[in-house]
């Protein structure tokens, strides 16, 4: 499982990597292959304008791509005075040889923000002009000429210098440039990492399904009253919702001990990242199983199920109710905590709500959700640091933090009142992740455990613990003794 959850951690990034490769490769390249720039101005009193040297390394036998064309560069130049315009590729050294005696400005701290701005240095000698650069031979590759000029070069091992200057070598270059690049290997790279992505998350996925099948049923049974059992019966006309949401709240909490569980919890975070990216693609997984077969696989259900509770006892622990000080297990499948989440399996889902219920039908509850979980936090800009406002569940879970931290005391009526508005969330998250065709409903069933006998749907009874049901039992035998007493006397 450990593995399982680890591996998407690589695989989505490389499958949203891949994708969007894949996506700039169809979209963003003109009819030759090429990613361009935007054009651009540039000029100089001097007689060139230069890039740094470009290192491409030395020849070897491990250079097979020197034989092919794996790298093109194009340049685009047109000149804005009306003599012809020169541009081309060489070996540095000699670049730097021939634009000895004469001014040249090598372009650096390039930013291409709007708007473009660069920087010239200054380099050369003092004469007015240099030899003519068509008569040059050491060119790597060249173009000059009337109006706008264009140059493809494909990179080979070296070092070298791109020129642009007037074609009679003359002082005074002013020029628009138009750059683009071309890989060969980008379109088999962006194939090659949505395929290992997709092959890494699918393994992650069907290592956490054969780790949450595969493990031990003979986990501890739940503390009495953590949820509701299936031989009760709820209120008349209480229907009882398929997903059951309960919290039992520590007899002492420590004030200042949840000041720190966030940071306590970070394993728990990047563990539940990696779960929930596997229960975004298992619920697409489920979607059409839905829609063909009418059944949510009974594995994936289970594993999506464990994925829920799991994040309901660190919520519960850390983040939304701060409920109890005992520390959430790294486990799917453990009931043995003051926090548990189950869903009844459905035997037969609709196709037709699979289609609208997650996006048309949940529509006013992720509304509500807007506003019960938001999450706060700090936004940073130009002018400043500014609180970004949350939601009502981390409002409340705070102003509870609060209370602990200089009264020692956590209000029960506002710890049921979290307990409910987690309960309505998770009932929501359930439906939308096409859980069950039951409609959430518009309730804040309050408390610690679900609402049972005789409850009124939106309020709770607390159930007793052990030790407490004990003690509540002794005293009701001895009143029923005593009133036996009384009758008798």
């Amino acid at each position: 499982m450990i593995v399982g959850a680890l591996l998407p951690l690589v695989g989505v990034p490389l499958l949203v990597g891949g994708l969007a490769l894949g996506w700039a490769l169809m979209t963003q390249r003109d009819g030759d292959g090429f990613f361009t720039t935007s054009t651009e101005h540039i000029s100089s009193p001097s007689v060139a304008l230069t890039t740094r040297a470009l290192d491409l390394g030395d020849l070897g036998p491990d250079d097979w791509w020197a034989d092919r064309d794996v790298a093109t560069v194009r340049l685009r130049v047109t000149s804005r005075e009306p003599g012809p315009v020169f541009v081309g590729i060489g070996p540095s050294d000699a670049v730097a040889a021939y634009l000895r005696d004469a001014p040249y400005d090598e372009i650096t701290d390039i930013t291409d923000n709007d708007p473009f701005r660069y920087t010239l240095t200054r380099h050369g000698g003092d004469a007015d002009s240099a030899p003519a650069p068509t008569r040059q031979g050491f060119w790597t590759a060249q173009a000059s000429g009337g109006g706008s000029q264009e140059l493809t070069w494909d990179l080979r091992p070296g070092t070298y210098t791109v020129v642009v200057m007037n074609a009679d070598g003359t002082a005074g270059v002013d020029v628009d440039v138009v750059a683009g690049g071309r890989l060969a290997l980008l379109t088999p790279l962006a194939a090659g990492l949505v395929l290992v992505g997709l092959a890494l998350v699918a393994a992650g996925a069907l290592l956490l399904v054969r780790g949450a099948g595969s493990a031990s049923p003979g986990a501890p049974p739940a503390r009495p009253g953590t949820r509701l059992t299936a031989d009760e019966t709820p209120p008349s006309g209480f229907e009882v919702s398929p997903v059951r949401v309960t919290g039992i709240q520590d007899a002492h909490l420590s004030r200042g001990l949840w000041l720190v569980k966030w940071v306590l919890v970070l394993p728990h975070l990047v563990i539940l990242a990696a779960l929930w990216l596997v229960f975004a693609v298992l619920t697409v997984v489920a979607f059409a199983s839905i829609l063909f077969t009418e059944r949510y696989p009974r594995s994936i259900f289970d594993l999506n199920v464990g994925i829920l509770r799991w994040s309901w006892r660190v919520a519960f622990y850390a983040t939304s109710a701060l409920g109890t000080d005992r520390y959430p297990p790294f486990s799917l499948t453990a009931r043995d905590y003051p926090a548990d989440l189950d869903v009844a399996y459905p035997e037969r889902l609709s196709r037709r709500l699979v289609l609208v219920k997650s996006w048309l039908l949940a529509l006013p509850h992720l509304i509500v959700l807007s506003v019960l979980s938001g999450t706060w936090g700090w936004t940073f800009g130009n002018d400043g640091a500014r609180l970004s406002a949350g939601g009502l569940i981390g409002a409340l879970t705070f102003a509870a933090g609060l209370l602990l931290l200089f009264t020692g005391r956590y209000p029960s009526s506002l710890f049921d009142l979290l307990i409910g508005l987690n309960r309505w969330t998770y009932r929501v998250i359930a439906y939308v992740a096409l859980m069950t065709d039951q409609y959430p409903p518009f309730r804040l069933d309050q408390g610690p455990t679900e609402p049972g006998p005789g409850q009124i749907p939106g309020s709770f009874t607390p159930r007793p613990d052990a030790d407490e049901a004990a003690t509540e039992a002794s005293l009701d035998a001895d009143g029923d003794a005593q009133a036996a007493a009384s009758a008798g006397h």
